[in-house]
């Protein structure tokens, strides 16, 4: 108990202290932004790194340190007049919105600061925080939802509720990738169809294919940032493909169709599909690894909001161990869409010259270091995307 009181007591104490730091940068850039820096992709991609790693560590071990600690019991039992069905809804949702609300000033600094002073947004503050606001309330609700399902579960089904939660999360999965593109995404951005010669030489691109009625929208991705993308989203009727404004205002439409049909490459290879099953696969794996050492929280918290909290924060530390796996899928994934584009296009000089613009809006890390890349990155470098699009040429 000494122990785990003590990891308990150390993670808490370096999150709150990164996230001090963090606040007194934030209120120094509120007042005082600081100038823009030279774009220098080194530099942007070792600070976007060090982030991105300070980041996970944070929020898993800010997460668990919590769960296990006095304010959560405190605020697990401010729920108690509630009914029992509710406590879960109100807890997580309550706890999101405040767990928002404390890591404010980190994205700022993290996700607004660094992309002004690189140049890479011109969003203003306003819009900004309005924008986090969205995804506060979205987030709040949507894990108000789950938790009030889990909590069903965990009460009524103390020994199969694992399973339950899994066979659950398939719809679930399904439903997200209808309802994001419809109703979420638009709360954003604007969508418009693509127009002119551009739209045709897509689509003719798209038929070969049979998906020439798929939608090809741009995207006004301008109004967060200055980098360039595209990418596929949705299933079945609501399937489309985005291109950002920055993309379509920036690329020759050669290298614009080699980028799409990449993007027509994880819909003909059907890669939503396949993630939502790696995604079921990999839930159920963290269910189970929770089911097995929940099972004294289970016996003492089981009608307390506090025992999903828990649940979480088991699935949170389990979810670290497969992070290698997940993003090895991903990158074999857009591998196979880079290929599908050398056979799409016949052109893959103009996805190399697409790549190398992309590096040089974006401020691309082009080769980033190995240990990141296992870790942490969704993407084949690069450079080696470049190198390998430069070989089928000859």
């Amino acid at each position: 108990m000494r122990a785990r009181n003590f990891v308990l007591g150390l993670g808490s104490g370096l999150t709150a202290g990164y996230a001090f730091v963090r606040t007194l940068e934030a209120l120094r850039e509120w007042r005082c932004p600081s100038p823009l820096r030279a774009k220098d992709a080194t530099a942007y991609a070792r600070i976007r790194r060090a982030f991105e790693v300070a980041d996970t560590a944070r929020a898993t071990v800010g997460f668990a340190a919590f769960s296990y600690g006095p304010v959560a019991r405190y605020l697990d039992g401010a729920t108690r007049p509630a009914p029992v069905w509710l406590r879960p809804a109100l807890y997580l949702t309550a706890l999101s919105l405040v767990g928002t609300l404390a890591d404010l000033p980190v994205a700022y600094v993290q996700d607004y600061t660094l992309e002004r002073r690189f140049g890479l947004s011109g969003q203003t503050q306003r819009d900004w925080l309005e924008e986090y606001v969205k995804s506060a309330l979205l987030a709040a609700g949507l894990s108000g939802f789950l938790a009030t399902l889990l909590g069903i579960a965990v009460r009524h089904a103390p020994r199969t509720w694992h399973w339950i939660a899994s066979l659950a999360l398939l719809p679930l999965f399904v439903a997200g990738n209808v309802i994001v593109p419809l109703y979420v995404l638009p709360l954003f951005n604007a969508f418009e169809p693509v127009t002119g010669s551009l739209e045709a030489r897509l689509r003719k691109l798209a038929g070969r294919y049979g998906v020439g009625d798929a939608a090809i929208l741009r995207m006004d991705m301008s109004r967060q940032t200055r980098k360039a993308n595209a990418f596929v989203t949705g299933i079945g009727q609501t399937h489309r493909i985005v291109l950002g404004d920055t993309l379509i205002g920036a690329f020759p439409e050669e290298e614009i169709e080699f980028v799409v049909a990449h993007e027509l490459g994880h819909y003909v290879h059907k890669d939503v599909w396949r993630t939502i099953g790696l995604g079921e696969v990999l839930a159920t794996l963290l269910l189970l690894a929770a089911n097995a050492t929940s099972a004294r929280d289970r016996e003492e918290l089981r009608k307390r909001p506090l025992l999903i909290l828990r649940i979480y924060a088991i699935m949170l530390l389990a979810s670290q161990a497969l992070r290698p796996l997940l993003f090895a899928f991903s990158r074999s994934r857009e591998w196979a869409a880079d290929r599908f584009a050398i056979v799409a296009t016949g052109n893959p000089g103009a996805g190399a010259s697409a790549f190398r613009r992309l590096r040089e809006q974006n401020l691309a890390d082009e080769d980033p270091p190995s240990w990141y890349e296992f870790f942490f990155a969704s993407h084949p470098s690069l450079r080696a995307r470049i190198d390998a699009l430069q070989r089928a040429r000859c």
